[in-house]
């Protein structure tokens, strides 16, 4: 009975850590969902954090649990996880979320986690315990989320250039203030609609590891998704102000017509991503966006340097967040 008290604890505890990292999951990626409507004055920083927690929560009702099978099921064997792996996964995953946050790196939260796994579960059981497929259709993206972001937002620069040609300015700008909300809303929408799975998805690994689900359950507890939704709008509502200024002023300067087409690329990049249930991460989509958008206008617009820096960011992501991962998880080891 002692046993199965201390075992609940341990995986209360875990779920704490999920939600923890969910929240900052939010934090650190809600640049992402606002930098363009608030570099832009659009809206004010305070306005446009919640109206993308709001549309963080709402993808509750729009997406399939696809990206949360993927992670709960696709990345290593279930038979290996443990609590131990669970725990090392999710130090190192909120271990480079601190770091990057500290130092305004929009890195990737998703790739994190995705790494944390990955080194947790070669610390325990090596690397024939992974599943390839899900783990390179993960790296994969890594290389096409920007570029379809890239291609998309720049697309979506060309069209609106071209059909509004014969429009002033001044009353472009004041269509285009009003269109970036909806641009904006939508790309919340996606970011809520893939990173909430992805926590959703390490607690249903957690669940199913300690006897809590079924291994063979088509969907996790509700309990889960309802407040993996709620951390990441949470966390959406009290922003990443370090990155904000890193996305939507660093690398190029946005007008609201930008701003749309960045947006509105972003969004459908995550859209079909989550639809194949493929992690993907936000940062990498906006960034391409935001790129695309401003190498458009020309190729200066872009401040590459800034640009370079954000990549090698992305490059390190999983190794780091593994590497801290598997020392987590020998701790845990010895100490548990």
């Amino acid at each position: 009975m002692e046993q199965m008290q201390v075992a609940l604890w341990v995986v209360l505890l875990l779920v704490g850590m999920a939600l923890l990292f969910d929240f900052m999951n939010g934090f650190h990626d809600a640049a992402n969902s606002i930098a363009t409507v608030v570099s832009t004055g659009v809206l004010r920083p305070t306005q446009a954090v919640v109206f993308a927690a709001f549309f963080n929560f709402i993808a509750i009702f729009v997406f399939h649990l696809s990206v949360a099978a993927t992670v709960g099921k696709g990345i290593a064997d279930p038979g290996v996880v443990d609590a131990h792996v669970v725990f090392g996964a999710l130090t190192g995953a909120i271990t480079w979320n601190v770091v990057t946050w500290y130092y305004g790196i929009p890195s990737s939260s998703s790739h994190a986690l995705i790494g944390g796994i990955v080194g947790a579960v070669i610390a325990k059981a090596g690397a024939d315990a992974l599943m390839a497929t899900g783990i390179l259709r993960t790296v994969l993206f890594i290389f096409v989320s920007p570029l379809l972001g890239y291609i998309l937002g720049s697309m979506m620069m060309v069209i609106v250039a071209w059909l509004f040609r014969r429009t002033t300015p001044l009353k472009a700008d004041r269509w285009f203030r009003r269109l970036q909300l909806v641009s904006a809303g939508a790309y919340s929408l996606g970011h809520g609609g893939n990173d909430a799975q992805k926590t959703i998805g390490i607690i249903w690994m957690l669940l199913i590891s300690t006897g809590y689900a079924a291994a063979d359950s088509s969907s996790p507890p509700m309990w889960t998704i309802i407040t993996c939704y709620m951390a990441i709008a949470a966390g959406t509502m009290f922003g990443g102000w370090r990155i904000v200024k890193t996305m939507g002023q660093k690398i190029t300067k946005l007008k609201p017509v930008g701003g749309f087409c960045a947006e509105t690329g972003g969004a459908l990049t995550l859209f079909i991503a989550t639809a194949m249930g493929i992690p993907v991460s936000t940062t990498h989509t906006i960034t391409g966006a935001i790129v695309g958008v401003g190498s458009v206008q020309r190729a200066s617009a872009v401040r590459w340097g800034v640009a370079g820096n954000i990549v090698w960011a992305w490059i390190l992501t999983i190794p780091a967040s593994a590497f801290v991962a598997a020392v987590a998880y020998w701790i845990s080891m010895q100490l548990f």
